[in-house]
């Protein structure tokens, strides 16, 4: 997943109209987008948002983020979405493995009741919204199959720990959230899945919002969230492989297919090692998935 694009449950509108943005995955929000006196509502436009959209043949991936672990929603929000299923959840707040194992045993309960089949709906946790979790990210690696991606956010953060800002007047993020993002970047390749970068929230700022992408792509994240349509051309742009890398990909692919036994190999006078050789895979599987190469 390039991109994925943040819209409130209880706003049919808004919800419709993010099937034509051109996001790989559509995040149905319960949490943090709908106020406390609207959950119910929500859950109820979720329900019905999954169930038109769900048996669509072309359609963005539908993620459903649920209320946190602490707050006493999550049955509710699970016995509403589960029914139709969305692909995924995302889970807020997460503090480590123990809390994916926690809400996977709660979907393993559901899915047998709706005759879905085990580890169905997969999990994208936010790794980095509490203070504890920045001590609990290495866990996620025991967190069992069920764990899609990690992603980490820096507001929620922010206010844990009483911090003024969470970025400089120049819009990069202060130390105490660039932190966060390596320890999220980290924990998902401990876990061997994808890493996705947080929102950009300035979301009129397209010179922004793409050094902001040019960085995550560079460091190791695969996909970005938006929190508005317009972000997600730019987003799809920048985590799409350039021709000249997927190029770059195959060749290597290629010499290492004619000389399975090298552990090194040389091409147009440039050493690549297996490192290189995964890093390669990695890419030309992220420009499949983008529809860019067969």
């Amino acid at each position: 997943m390039r991109s994925l694009l943040f819209v409130p449950a209880d706003s049919p509108n808004k919800l419709s109209k993010a099937l034509g943005s051109g996001a790989d995955a559509v995040i149905v929000d319960l949490e943090d987008s709908v106020a406390p006196e609207r959950k119910q509502a929500a859950r109820e436009g979720a329900a019905a948002f999954l169930a038109q959209t769900q048996p669509l043949r072309r359609r963005p991936r539908l993620i459903v983020r649920i209320n946190g672990l602490a707050t006493g929603l999550v049955d509710a929000d699970l016995d509403a979405v589960v029914p139709a299923p969305p692909d995924a959840i995302m889970l807020p707040k997460a503090e480590g493995g123990a809390s994916v194992v926690h809400v996977d045993a709660k979907l393993c309960a559901r899915e047998a009741l709706y005759g879905l089949a085990e580890g169905a709906i997969r999990i994208v946790a936010i790794a980095t919204e509490t203070a504890p979790a920045l001590f609990a990210a290495g866990t996620y690696r025991c967190a069992g199959s069920r764990l899609a991606a990690l992603t980490w956010g820096a507001e929620d953060l922010s206010a844990e720990l009483g911090a003024e800002a969470s970025r400089d007047a120049q819009g990069e993020f202060l130390d105490p959230y660039r932190l966060a993002r390596t320890v999220c970047l980290a924990a998902a390749a401990a876990a061997e899945v994808p890493a996705l970068d947080t929102v950009y929230v300035d979301f009129r700022n397209e010179a922004g919002l793409r050094r902001e992408c040019e960085g995550a792509r560079r460091d190791g994240f695969t996909g970005k969230m938006a929190i508005h349509p317009g972000q997600v051309a730019t987003i799809n742009d920048v985590f799409t492989p350039a021709p000249a890398a997927i190029a770059r990909a195959q060749a290597i692919v290629a010499a290492f297919v004619a000389s399975p036994g090298a552990g090194v190999i040389g091409i147009d006078g440039v050493m690549y090692d297996r490192p290189h050789l995964a890093k390669a895979q990695r890419l030309l599987a992220r420009a499949r998935a983008a529809g860019v190469i067969a």
